[in-house]
């Protein structure tokens, strides 16, 4: 276990380092969520807006934060702990991941092609996950898929948000042949199944695994 930061000694306003800090810490994520969300039109609960899930989230993220942030002060708790950085550069970079890939980004000259969730959704997973020591592929690839697949239908298909699901090239390829929503719930039934197909195949190779039996010797 990780050594407490700053002792067992005599504590002062703060009386829950880890709890207050980590509060501050969702509230700082609330305020960036929307700051980054404002010019998106948060409409009504009748006519949903792209930005209204969002905004809400980001609000109850936030008065999370600020309950942690009192409950640091008003009760005992656990002191701050050395935290490895694997897990906070590994999410940094998954979420970065994400933000470049699922629509075209310009670096300078340069641009990424524009993915769209059913690509940049499964990647973020995996990459994400190998925050832990214990991630293992076949688990992440079977989340990622059936995750995006489920995230592709309610936003795309029942509140129909303007999120980019598809490659730009597949959807430039396609134009014209199959309505876009034909389009997304294919995509997402192919999705699902690719994942459902996974978690049967880890499931046998899973019970195929040899077991080691201790041998015992006859003498006589």
């Amino acid at each position: 276990m990780s050594e407490p930061v700053g002792g067992s000694g005599a504590r002062g306003i703060v009386r829950g380092p880890q709890s207050f800090v980590a509060g501050l810490g969702l509230i700082a994520l609330a305020l960036f969520a929307i700051w980054a969300g404002g010019d998106l039109a948060r409409g009504t609960l009748g006519a949903i807006g792209p930005g209204l899930m969002p905004y809400g989230l980001a609000l109850g993220v936030g008065l999370c934060g600020a309950a942690l942030c009192v409950a640091g002060l008003l009760r005992d708790g656990a002191q701050l702990q050395a935290m490895p950085l694997r897990g906070p550069v590994v999410i940094l970079l998954a979420i970065g991941l994400f933000a470049v890939t699922i629509r075209p980004f310009a670096f300078g000259s340069l641009s990424t092609p524009g993915l769209g969730l059913a690509v940049a959704g499964p990647l973020a997973v995996l990459v994400a996950g190998y925050a832990s020591h214990e991630a293992r592929f076949s688990e992440l690839a079977i989340l990622g898929l059936l995750l995006t697949a489920g995230c592709m239908l309610l936003f795309g298909d029942l509140l129909n948000l303007p999120i980019p699901m598809l490659p730009t090239a597949l959807i430039q390829a396609l134009s014209g042949t199959l309505p876009s929503r034909t389009l997304l719930r294919i995509a997402a039934g192919a999705l699902a199944l690719a994942g459902l197909v996974l978690l049967v195949v880890s499931r046998r190779s899973a019970k195929r695994e040899p077991i080691d039996v201790a041998r015992h010797s006859l003498t006589t």
